[in-house]
């Protein structure tokens, strides 16, 4: 019986998002598969030939064949990775961009007009059994967590939100921090989220199981030509794959790609684990200073990195 009723689920749905019926495939001109393939390369920042056949357990000759015709289109160039010469790394270009934020905003309108039609006192029941459903089917296949399955992305509605609640959150449990703490990060969010420029300014959110783990932002800093690196946190049950650098890397890869001369950053010495992120991508200690703030005594640091120079 539990067969039958997971199969007639999964023929409900895929008639229901129209997966079948070519006529209704938001992802046109492009495959479901090859659209997949353009949102991995758009949220993660650096991804080879091996990281996709490993995501999307994609036989090695098909997705070699759509990776040719994705360079012939325009969307995707391919380098020898800068770790290891025998595998390829793949970017998307201006034009691969272009199109996988079409196909993704595509995908969101259909989600928002499916849950138009949900009563609101419903949607919280539905994503919740949606939420249980892959937990469950994870947990019977799960493994340990590795860094590929990490995703970034950009944030999705209440993911500012829980920006301001888990920053709050861990550094109350993990350094102390009182009130004034959030209070700066929800001024920080409200900004962003109220007057940013999306060509010059971004936030990252990486999730991890379908769940957010960590974040990052790039805004633009008060000096010409300065990007600002700020609110860096990983989760605690999340950290150890990575994370942090993926996400700095990101913010330090936008950055330059967008024209900065130089990002800059400010931090306490007491997050010993982010410096150490920060020192790793070139980042130099700049100044220093004691001060009190948040509710305890700290040693805060301005931090610069050259984006056109070694450091």
């Amino acid at each position: 019986m539990t067969i039958q009723e997971i199969r007639a689920f999964n023929r409900f749905y895929t008639n229901l998002i129209g997966a079948l019926d070519y006529s209704r495939q938001l992802h046109a001109p492009y495959t479901l598969t090859e659209s997949r393939v353009l949102y991995e390369l758009a949220h993660s920042p650096r991804t080879d030939a091996a990281d996709l056949r490993g995501e999307l357990c994609l036989d090695s000759g098909y997705l070699s064949r759509l990776l040719a015709k994705f360079e012939k289109d325009g969307l995707i160039e391919r380098a020898p990775s800068e770790k290891d010469t025998r595998r390829r790394r793949i970017t998307l270009t201006a034009r691969g961009r272009e199109t996988a934020d079409l196909l993704n905003e595509r995908s969101r309108e259909a989600v928002g007009s499916l849950l138009s039609t949900v009563p609101p006192e419903d949607r919280s029941r539905l994503t919740d059994a949606m939420r249980d459903i892959r937990e469950i089917l994870s947990d019977a296949s799960r493994r340990p967590p590795r860094r590929e399955d990490v995703l970034l992305r950009e944030p999705g509605p209440g993911d500012l939100g829980w920006v301001v609640q888990r920053n709050a959150a861990l550094y109350a449990s993990e350094y102390g921090f009182n009130t004034d703490y959030e209070g700066l990060v929800a001024r920080i969010v409200a900004d962003f989220a109220e007057d940013h420029d999306p060509h010059l300014e971004r936030v990252w959110i990486a999730e991890l199981d379908g769940r957010p783990v960590g974040c990052v932002m790039c805004v633009r800093d008060e000096a010409p030509g300065a990007a600002r690196l700020r609110l860096l946190l990983v989760e605690p049950d999340a950290r150890g794959l990575g994370i942090g650098d993926q996400l700095v890397g990101a913010c330090v890869e936008f950055a330059r790609g967008v024209g900065y001369r130089e990002m800059v950053l400010w931090t306490n010495d007491v997050l010993s684990a982010a410096r150490r992120i920060y020192q790793r991508h070139g980042f130099v200690l700049v100044d220093e200073k004691p001060h009190r703030s948040f509710g305890t005594d700290l040693n805060g640091q301005d931090w610069r990195l050259d984006l056109h120079g070694m450091g």
